[in-house]
């Protein structure tokens, strides 16, 4: 080989292992709580390629597939193997350790299963979602489901981190996910120092304490982001969640429509695909129903035609004062007119497990006091940092025990539909509707009490959603698991 032909192949390695990784979340369940199968995954993995061929990686928000009684490792995976998809693994982190025990059982599972087919394309793991920010006063207040505390998110990890120990994912990074709030809050330094990366989710819509017009979306995005790297010490930041709403209800100034949330993609994610790694929220969540507020890009019709053009072209960020507002809601393109009631309960947060990132996003700035436990009561106590949750809220109302699993996380207020993913302990006997928080009730039932650890009640989240609450701009979005 010529020294020339060398130096070449070096060059294009070094640019290949350094480009950043674009996808969006995915939920374990739709947005009407019913299970996502094999085929819904790929045809979602397929058309994410399609409308840009730079969104080829999907966030997870839990190992085990929606139903399963047996902790079967989720149809995620065999999709992606066909549709040569690279995974962000999520474990949820938010049903105690029965459950954390049992996503490490359908992880192992799955190397055994699927081998390097399967673990040649995971780029990374993520133990938990936004399980600091449901323990918060913030995300208590938005009844956002149960959460996890520092030392049990670190317990967690070193659990993963031996778990995967002489497998081909012995060399995965690890990290947890997370409201920029929960990050800039020093009580939570510890799982920052047990993680390899942290993941960010952050949403201006939801920060409707403060000025959060479609205007200001980049600046509150930006200082999230700033902020949280700063609490990551040097640690990579990854955009895990962000997006704005097509339709839905108005947060304070933040308007959703097709023209803000082209705008929001135009500022934020534009100049940003290709230099950091971005997971948004979302392909789609307004299939089979829509929720409020609807993040997808698509409507409820699946297909490469997009509701605003996102090819990052010519673009022009518009300035504070010039954003454009729209009139609230919007109609899908592709015919998932949304229009949310004039109450803006359409679809309310929680009762849909797709529902978006959380609004619980105050835009208090968050301090180091410790965040209460979910064992703590729900008391009051004056939120110190109010995070944001993510857009898809807490699933479930009933009374079942929260799924704060990964159907529920949405903007802010995850919400367990979206993940498909039980938030309740392990121990919790009742196994369907988690009682959701901030914007996602979703109600999805599993078939077993062990469902519920591994699969079941979150359906609040779709991975990837912002739940209702609104306190913080920064809430997470949440995928359907």
């Amino acid at each position: 080989m010529r020294p020339s032909t060398f130096l070449a192949l070096v060059a294009s390695i070094s640019a290949a292992s350094a480009a950043s990784l674009q996808g969006f979340n995915y939920g374990s369940t739709k947005s009407d709580g019913s299970f996502q199968v094999q085929s819904d995954y790929e045809a979602l993995f397929s058309t994410a390629k399609a409308v840009s061929s730079g969104f080829s990686s999907a966030r997870l928000y839990t190992m085990i597939q929606g139903g399963s009684s047996t902790n079967e490792p989720t149809s995620a995976i065999p999709a992606a193997i066909a549709q040569d998809t690279t995974l962000l693994l999520g474990l949820w982190a938010s049903g105690g350790e029965a459950g954390m025990q049992a996503e490490i059982t359908a992880l192992q599972s799955a190397i055994t299963q699927y081998g390097t087919k399967f673990t040649d394309l995971v780029v990374g793991i993520s133990v938990g979602s936004e399980d600091l920010y449901r323990i918060s006063p913030t995300g208590i207040a938005a009844k956002s489901g149960y959460g996890a505390n520092p030392d049990d998110l670190v317990n967690y990890i070193k659990q993963v981190r031996a778990a995967i120990a002489n497998t081909p994912l012995s060399k995965a990074t690890i990290g947890h996910v997370d409201t920029w709030t929960a990050w800039a809050n020093s009580s939570n330094s510890a799982v920052v120092e047990a993680c390899d990366w942290v993941g960010m989710d952050a949403y201006p819509y939801f920060q409707n304490s403060m000025a959060n017009s479609i205007g200001s979306g980049a600046g509150l995005f930006n200082d999230a982001l700033s902020a949280t790297q700063a609490a990551a010490g040097g640690k990579d930041v990854w955009v895990t969640e962000t997006g704005w709403p097509v339709s839905g209800s108005t947060q304070n100034l933040a308007v959703p429509s097709t023209q803000n949330a082209k705008a929001y993609w135009d500022a934020v994610g534009c100049p940003n695909f290709g230099k950091i790694n971005m997971y948004w929220f979302t392909l789609q969540d307004a299939a089979p129903v829509t929720p409020n507020p609807s993040f997808g890009i698509v409507g409820s019709t699946l297909s490469d035609n997009t509701l605003f053009d996102i090819s990052c072209k010519d673009v022009t960020v518009l300035p504070s004062s010039t954003a454009p507002t729209a009139s609230g809601t919007s109609a899908a393109a592709t015919g998932s007119s949304s229009t949310p009631t004039s109450s803006g309960t359409t679809f309310s947060a929680n009762s849909n497990p797709n529902s978006p990132p959380s609004d619980s996003l105050s835009n208090t700035s968050p301090t180091s006091a410790p965040l209460s436990s979910p064992s703590s009561s729900l008391s009051s106590s004056s939120d110190s940092g109010s995070g944001s949750g993510s857009p898809s809220g807490s699933s479930g109302s009933s009374s079942g025990s929260p799924t704060g699993s990964p159907t529920g996380s949405g903007p802010t207020g995850s919400s367990s539909s979206f993940y498909g993913v039980p938030s309740s302990p392990a121990n919790s006997s009742t196994i369907g509707s988690s009682t959701g928080g901030a914007k996602g009730n979703g109600s999805s039932t599993t078939s077993a009490a062990s469902a519920a650890v591994s699969t079941g009640a979150a359906a609040s989240m779709l991975l990837s959603g912002p739940a209702a609450g609104v306190l913080v701009a920064a809430a997470a979005v949440v995928a359907v698991l």
